[in-house]
């Protein structure tokens, strides 16, 4: 074909030798024709450099095969956040590879103040992911109420399809293995008030009392997530108590930056001294000496299926049923849990 040539499935059917129906069936994943046939039809198109006109696309579905991603920014981290950024790019490669983009919405478009649901409607997006938001923020809960397909991350509304990961095993195993390690007196610095937190909090509790173990009141404190000096002015804080914990379990692992630098500042040595364990498995945790203990969340599996799930709701509305999937982690034992006697 020419340059700048528009390749239609009329001319991919032409090269293959098979009708523009079987074209459509092999382009869009649909089922009626062998896999031979459909490699080849998906090769030509390749070859020929087709590419779907999603505005036809559109008003032969009644979709716009775009997805809304509602990511509001708590901490003020942005996508420097380890956790969320690398669980948005597994959503996004999953979603491209379904034939889906990505679009963020917000509460304003322009000079003019929408609602999320408003500003969903107004990109025409097939459905929404909420990733990160304040879920007891009512504009959050006018999206999750309305007819929109929906998943939420980490967090589960009623009769909504969410994506869970395993908080509370996930501290429970941190527990059992320090635990394990000798320690008895553990202080957990835990983050500010959600579902995440409440889930983790519990494990914690439920572990320590299965172990027999009494947490004193002042073991517990809060500091913000991803927040470094609010965690340094909390490990502060249980440092100085007269009988200090063996081991500290702090909200995330980059938090723990700025426990790492109250400890010093003690003049206390991890894990000679004191032990630690952070949360989240992020790369900082592999790299930083000593190796942190942690939990690695499988942030793949979460965004991977959290866009499964979503699309599935999308493409198949009277089938697709309302669920709560849970995603295992996995502990990562670094360097930072000394064994005691």
């Amino acid at each position: 074909m020419g340059a700048g040539a528009v390749v239609s499935m009329k001319d991919i059917a032409n090269r293959c030798n098979v009708s523009v129906a079987t074209v459509s069936k092999a382009l869009n994943g649909q089922n009626g024709i062998g896999e031979t046939t459909r490699q080849q039809i998906l090769a030509a198109a390749k070859e020929l450099g087709y590419t779907a006109n999603s505005a036809a696309r559109a008003l032969k579905t009644n979709r716009t095969y775009n997805l809304g991603i509602l990511f509001v920014d708590l901490q003020n981290s942005g996508f420097m956040h380890e956790y969320f950024a690398s669980m948005l790019n597994y959503f996004r490669i999953e979603s491209e590879r379904r034939g889906y983009d990505l679009c963020f919405i917000n509460s304003n478009v322009g000079l003019q103040d929408r609602s999320y649901l408003q500003h969903a409607l107004y990109r025409g997006v097939d459905g929404v992911a909420i990733i990160c938001a304040d879920f007891q923020d009512p504009l959050v809960q006018e999206l999750a109420q309305s007819n929109l397909p929906l998943v939420t991350l980490d967090h589960a509304f009623h009769n909504r399809t969410a994506v869970l990961s395993d908080n509370s095993a996930g501290m429970m195993s941190l527990v059992r293995h320090v635990y394990e390690k000798g320690h008895r007196r553990i202080a957990y610095i835990h983050g500010n008030d959600t579902a995440v937190t409440e889930n983790r909090l519990t494990g914690f509790y439920r572990a320590c009392e299965k172990m027999g173990l009494n947490v004193p009141d002042e073991f517990i404190a809060a500091c913000e997530y991803h927040e470094p000096r609010s965690c340094h002015e909390a490990t502060k804080a249980i440092l100085a108590l007269k009988e200090r914990p063996t081991c500290i379990f702090f909200s995330d692992d980059y938090s723990y930056i700025g426990g790492a630098t109250a400890i010093a500042e003690a003049g206390l040595r991890v894990p000679e001294d004191i032990s630690v364990v952070g949360y989240d498995g992020i790369h900082l945790a592999k790299v930083i000496s000593p190796r942190l203990t942690t939990w690695e969340q499988n942030t793949e599996a979460l965004g991977r299926i959290a866009a499964d799930k979503l699309i599935e709701r999308i493409e198949h509305p009277r089938t697709a049923l309302p669920e709560h999937i849970v995603v295992e982690g996995r502990l990562l034992e670094g360097e930072t849990v000394r064994q005691l006697n």
